[in-house]
C-alpha cells in the first residue's frame, strides 16, 4: 500500500500496489481531496510572529538555566519552571526567603527570654515542631537561642583547652624529672659523673677565640643533650666546637653527670651553674633579683590565670598570648642570662647563643665569619613572612601602645627580631649601654604593674638592642615549630637551625607528632641502657644517634 500526494497538495491517493498509480499490478483503493482552509498569507504572518518571539523565549530560557533549571531532566519540568516567568508571575520561594530574612532582622536585636526552653538537639527541635504550632518568630528565637548556647559552649571549651595546654607546657614531664633525679644521685655516688669538665689540659681553650663558642642556658638536661649532639653531628669541623652550658643550682649536678658520662668528642663541653659565676651577684643584677622575689610578680606568673579575666571580651587567640606571657620561665634568671654575656665571658669576642628548644641541622661555622657591620646582635627578623603567628610581627604585637611611655618612645610598625639563635659580637657589645637600658625598662615595667608589655624577656631586649641588630638570612633560623603544625616541611629541611618556640615542645605529649622526628634525629626512638655507677642501669630514651 502506498500514499501519493498530488503536486498541488489538493488530493491524496491510496493504492494497493507499489508499481505506480496507474501500473498493472493494482488499482487505486481510495482518492481523497483536501480542502485548503489556511492561506499562504496566514502562514507567512505566523512565521513572522514566531521569528519575533523566539529570541525572547531563548534568552529567558538561558537565564532560567543559569539559575538552576538545567537540573530539570524533562520538558515537563522545564515548562513548570518557565511557565510562571513567561506569564509574569513571581516565584513563591523568593518571597518566602525575603519574609524569613525580615523575621531574622527583627529577632536579631531581641534577647532570647531566659524562660524559653531550648531543644537539646536538632532531632528534638524537629519533634517539637511537629507537636507544637510555633509562629515564625518563635521558631527563629529558638534557633537563635540554640546557636548562642552552642557558641558559649565552644568558647568555654576553647578556653579550657588553652588552660590545659598552658599547664601541660609549663609542667616538667615525669621522665625528664626522674632522669634529673637519677643523674643527680649519680653525681654523689659515681666518681666518673663528677669528673672535671673539660679536663684540665683543655681549660685554656674555653677562652680561645680561634674556636667556635656556643652558649646554652637551660635546666632541661634532655633538651641540652639534643642541642649539643645535633650541633656536633652537623658541624664540618666538630673539633673546633666549645659548648658553654649554663644551668641553675638545682640542676647542676644532673647536668654535669650527663655530659661527664656522655661526652660528645671531639667537641669541648663546659658545664657551669649560675652560682659558680662570681659576677652574678645581687649588686650586679638587682632588678632581676626583684623580679624573682616580688610577691605580686610571682603571683602573676604562678597564680590563677583566669581570676579577674573577662573572657567574654577576650578572643581565644588573645587569651593564648596572655597565657604564654605568664609562663613561669620568664622570671627565671636563666632566661635573662643572655643580657650578661659580655660579663660572663670577658675573654671571648664572638659567641652564638642557642635556646634549648632548637635543633642544628647544618654546619654553623660560617656564622663566625659573618660581618655584622659593627652591630652587636645578628638575628633573623620576624616581620617579613606570610606566617601570621611567627613571621608577620611588628612592635605592636609585643608592646602596649596605649601606655604613654611606650607610645612616646617606640614605633608600632618597627620590625622585631627573634631570640633562639643569635650571633653576638661581644667586643662591640662592651662599647654600648645595652645592659643598663635593659634594666631601666624592666624597672619601668615593674612600676607600671607589668602593663608595658605582655611577652616575657624579648620586649625589653627589643628596646635595649635598638640600633644594634644586624639582620641575617632567615634560612639560618626557622621559627614556629611549637606554635602550629602547618609548617612548611621543604623550608624546614633547608634551615640551618629549627626552633620549637611555642608551647608544643617536642619532648611534651602536646608536641606535634610529625615534627618530632626532626628533634629526635633518628628514624625512630630506641631504648638504650645507660650504665651508671654501682651497677645501676637506667633506661632512657636516646633521641639522637
Amino acid at each position: 500500500m502506498q500514499l501519493h500526494f498530488s503536486p498541488s497538495m489538493r488530493s491524496i491517493t491510496i493504492s494497493s500496489s507499489g508499481s505506480g498509480v496507474h501500473g498493472n499490478g493494482g488499482g487505486d483503493l481510495m482518492k481523497i481531496k483536501v480542502a485548503r482552509h489556511i492561506s499562504y498569507r496566514t502562514v507567512f504572518h505566523s512565521i513572522l510572529i514566531l521569528a519575533f518571539l523566539l529570541p525572547f523565549v531563548f534568552i529567558l530560557t538561558a537565564l532560567v538555566t543559569l539559575e538552576g533549571v538545567n537540573k530539570c531532566s524533562s520538558i515537563d519540568c522545564l515548562g513548570r519552571r518557565l511557565g510562571p516567568k513567561l506569564l509574569g508571575r513571581n516565584n513563591d520561594s523568593g518571597k518566602l526567603v525575603k519574609d524569613f530574612v525580615k523575621i531574622l532582622n527583627q529577632v536579631n536585636s531581641e534577647k532570647v527570654p531566659d524562660t524559653l526552653k531550648l531543644p537539646e538537639s536538632f532531632t528534638q527541635l524537629l519533634s517539637e515542631m511537629k507537636n507544637n504550632k510555633y509562629s515564625s518568630k518563635e521558631f527563629v528565637l529558638i534557633l537563635k537561642g540554640m546557636m548562642e548556647r552552642s557558641e558559649r559552649e565552644m568558647r568555654e571549651s576553647k578556653f579550657a583547652e588553652l588552660m590545659n595546654k598552658h599547664f601541660a607546657a609549663s609542667a616538667v614531664p615525669k621522665g625528664i624529672h626522674c632522669l634529673s633525679l637519677r643523674l643527680t644521685d649519680e653525681y654523689s655516688s659515681n666518681a666518673h659523673a663528677r669528673k672535671q669538665l673539660p679536663s684540665p689540659e683543655l681549660l685554656p681553650l674555653l677562652s680561645d677565640n680561634s674556636y667556635h663558642h656556643f652558649v646554652l642556658s637551660t635546666d632541661n638536661i634532655l633538651a641540652a643533650a639534643v642541642v649539643v649532639t645535633s650541633a656536633v653531628q652537623s658541624s664540618a669541623n666538630p673539633s673546633k666546637i666549645v659548648f658553654h652550658v649554663i644551668t641553675d643550682k638545682k640542676t647542676y649536678a644532673g647536668m654535669h653527670s650527663w655530659f661527664a658520662l656522655h661526652p660528645s668528642p671531639p667537641a669541648i663541653i663546659e658545664v657551669k651553674g649560675v652560682h659558680q659565676f662570681d659576677w652574678l651577684t645581687r649588686e650586679n643584677i638587682p632588678v632581676l633579683e626583684a623580679v624573682e622575689n616580688h610577691n605580686a610578680i610571682r603571683n602573676y606568673y604562678h597564680g590563677n590565670h583566669i581570676a579577674g579575666a573577662n573572657l567574654s571580651d577576650t578572643t581565644p587567640r588573645t587569651f593564648a598570648s596572655k597565657l604564654q606571657a605568664r609562663s613561669p620561665k620568664y622570671i627565671s634568671l636563666l632566661n635573662h642570662l643572655r643580657i650578661y654575656l659580655p660579663e660572663l665571658f670577658p675573654n671571648l669576642d664572638k659567641v652564638v647563643f642557642l635556646d634549648d628548644d632548637v635543633v642544628i641541622q647544618q654546619d654553623l661555622s660560617p656564622l663566625w665569619d659573618l660581618d655584622l657591620n659593627g652591630k652587636v646582635n645578628g638575628a633573623v627578623e620576624t616581620c617579613k613572612g606570610e606566617d601570621e603567628w611567627v613571621m608577620s610581627k611588628r612592635f605592636r604585637n609585643y608592646f602596649n601602645f596605649s601606655h604613654p611611655l611606650i607610645a612616646k618612645n617606640l614605633n608600632p610598625d618597627e620590625c622585631p627580631w627573634a631570640y633562639g639563635m643569635n650571633v653576638f659580637d661581644l667586643r662591640e657589645w662592651r662599647k654600648t649601654n645595652i645592659r643598663d637600658t635593659y634594666h631601666a625598662w624592666i624597672k619601668e615595667n615593674l612600676k607600671s604593674n607589668l602593663t608595658l608589655w605582655k611577652l616575657g624577656t624579648l620586649p625589653p631586649a627589643l628596646i635595649a638592642f635598638r640600633g644594634h641588630v644586624h639582620p641575617i638570612d632567615p634560612s639560618w633560623h626557622m621559627l614556629g615549630l611549637g606554635y602550629q603544625k602547618n609548617t612548611n616541611i621543604e623550608k624546614l629541611n633547608k634551615s640551618a637551625v629549627i626552633h620549637y618556640n611555642g608551647q608544643s615542645k617536642p619532648w611534651l605529649e602536646i608536641g606535634f607528632e610529625h615534627l618530632r622526628p626532626f628533634w629526635t634525629k633518628s628514624e625512630g626512638c630506641y631504648m638504650d641502657r645507660v650504665e651508671l655507677g654501682n651497677n645501676i642501669g637506667l633506661y632512657i630514651r636516646y633521641f639522637f644517634v
